[in-house]
């Protein structure tokens, strides 16, 4: 019987939460109890399904069989059967559940264990731990460096804490989606994919680095990007993408030079690219058309010109070149420094080279070719008059995105045409050698300023076809999953597919940012 008399509040009792133990789970499932060998063998599966998800190459989990024994691959999270070797879709789950009574699923992107009869994700301290361990070192060993003894292992954090759940963002609003192409628009769907997974891009957009509703800049193109960066990332769609605005930002735009590109034919994605950064520089930078801006001299350069400017675009894909001359009569040295947007390499005398054999022709050796190799200029010496010289050129400042051209396209006696030559590009590339930093330095200097000159790749543009009937797709890296953008369709891609294309624009991002 109740008392009747006032209640008090009580002072609040801590709430006790006894310490994880193997195999029983403390929040969300109790199904995963059960006898020490049922245990052992959930564990022993559990580890085999994590090495298909992390030593393997991203696109293994994410392929299944259909009920027919058709092969798919799945941009969305694929499931792998704890209690057999089936991968299944999200929507093959449940079947496959009926058929086998098999009701725990491994998440083919994260490793979390997903339980059929919760119909959730579910939580067991030494699966975890596991999921932890193989996630971050690559191995199943409880051993650890001293650096990593700095860190908090999230697997002890307050059970408290996790029980509280949290809430990611949801998959599919990870900017991964296909661009509509609206008339031969396919060279511009290929940069805008590239900028939309470029992080220092991505990072200003969504962190309101441009204010729309503040913007008087009438049809503004960084207003478009903005929107653009919206769709991709804050909405959970896979479907397609119409960049209408930016459209009609690129033919209402008034920047001179780029009216050909303006029309309803094929275009150069490169040319686009140059266009863009210059509109997005515009508009972010110091407000100036490009016809009342100065020109950049070598003296304004020298000057600061790297704090001249600190819009998106200069911070993200700006760098400098420095061109040293030395009179080859009086030893006497010129330099001049000038920024650059990216690095053109060209193919056409590199592949007539009789040193360089075509098939073994790479992106090492074309930038060796121009940032290793002084080479006669015409230029009078001022200190002797004599007019025998060799330039030299090299990398001064490095940029945190570097756009690298294959100049794929040429013109001679009035007709262009493409040159198909096969280049072979790494997947993670060391600038270190094409600076001027790398001269001069002892062994040890060159070390410790090498690691803050190493890229991966980011996103590749390839043309496809002849310059007549040509087309335009893309790859980018997604994490570590590569995928391919062909206009509005997206598909998963390898690294050895993306190896094998033949390149036309190559975007790297330094290391500390990838």
């Amino acid at each position: 019987m109740a008392s009747s008399g006032a209640v008090t509040p009580a002072s609040p009792k801590g709430i006790k939460i006894k310490p994880a133990q193997p195999g029983v789970a403390q929040f969300g499932c109790g199904f995963l109890t059960g006898p020490p060998e049922r245990l052992e063998k959930t564990v022993m599966h559990y580890k085999n399904c994590l090495r298909v998800i992390f030593d393997h190459t991203p696109i293994v989990p994410q392929t299944s069989k259909s009920s027919k024994g058709q092969v798919l691959t799945s941009l969305t999270p694929n499931y792998l059967c704890l209690q057999c070797s089936t991968t299944t879709t999200e929507h093959d789950c449940l079947e496959h559940g009926n058929e086998t009574s098999h009701r725990f699923y491994v998440e083919s992107k994260s490793g979390s264990l997903f339980c059929q009869m919760c119909n959730d994700f579910v939580w067991d301290p030494t699966l975890e731990e596991l999921r932890l361990r193989k996630n971050g070192t690559g191995s199943f060993s409880a051993k650890k460096r001293k650096q990593d003894e700095l860190f908090t292992d999230p697997s002890k954090e307050d059970a408290g804490v996790i029980s509280t759940n949290t809430v990611e963002a949801p998959c599919r609003a990870s900017g991964i989606r296909g661009i509509y192409n609206m008339g031969a628009t396919c060279y511009m769907n290929v940069i805008l994919q590239s900028f939309v997974h470029n992080p220092l891009l991505r990072n200003f957009y969504l962190s309101d680095g441009h204010k729309s509703k503040n913007c008087d800049y009438d049809h503004c193109m960084s207003c478009a990007m903005d929107e653009m960066f919206q769709d991709f990332y804050a909405q959970e769609s896979t479907s397609g993408y119409s960049a209408s605005n930016i459209l009609a930002s690129f033919w209402l735009s008034k920047r001179k030079g780029y009216e050909e590109l303006a029309s309803n034919k094929e275009q150069d994605a490169h040319e686009f690219f140059q266009f863009l950064t210059e509109e997005l520089h515009e508009i972010n930078g110091d407000g100036k058309p490009s016809s009342q801006q100065e020109d950049p001299s070598p003296k304004r350069l020298k000057m600061g010109s790297e704090t001249a400017c600190k819009c998106i675009v200069h911070q993200t894909f700006y760098g400098k070149l420095q061109s040293t001359i030395t009179c080859q009569n009086c030893g006497d040295i010129n330099t001049s420094v000038e920024s650059f947007l990216d690095l053109s390499l060209g193919l056409d005398m590199l592949s007539k080279k009789k040193s360089l054999k075509v098939s073994n022709l790479s992106v090492q050796k074309c930038l060796d070719e121009e940032y290793k190799n002084a080479e006669r200029c015409e230029y009078t010496c001022h200190a002797c008059g004599t007019q025998e010289a060799k330039k030299q050129l090299s990398i001064k400042s490095l940029p945190n995105v570097l756009c690298i051209q294959l100049k794929r396209f040429k013109q001679f006696n009035g007709s262009a045409s493409k040159i198909d030559t096969k280049v072979s590009f790494p997947l993670k590339l060391e600038m270190f050698p094409y600076t001027n930093r790398a001269r001069g330095q002892d062994k040890q200097q060159n070390f410790e300023l090498a690691r803050g000159c190493t890229y991966d790749l980011q996103s590749v543009v390839v043309h496809v076809g002849n310059l007549e009937s040509g087309h335009y797709v893309s790859y980018s890296r997604v994490g570590n999953q590569w995928l391919k953008f062909n206009d509005h369709t997206v598909t998963l891609a390898s690294k050895s597919q993306v190896l094998n294309e033949q390149a036309f624009l190559l975007f790297y991002v330094i290391q500390s940012l990838a």
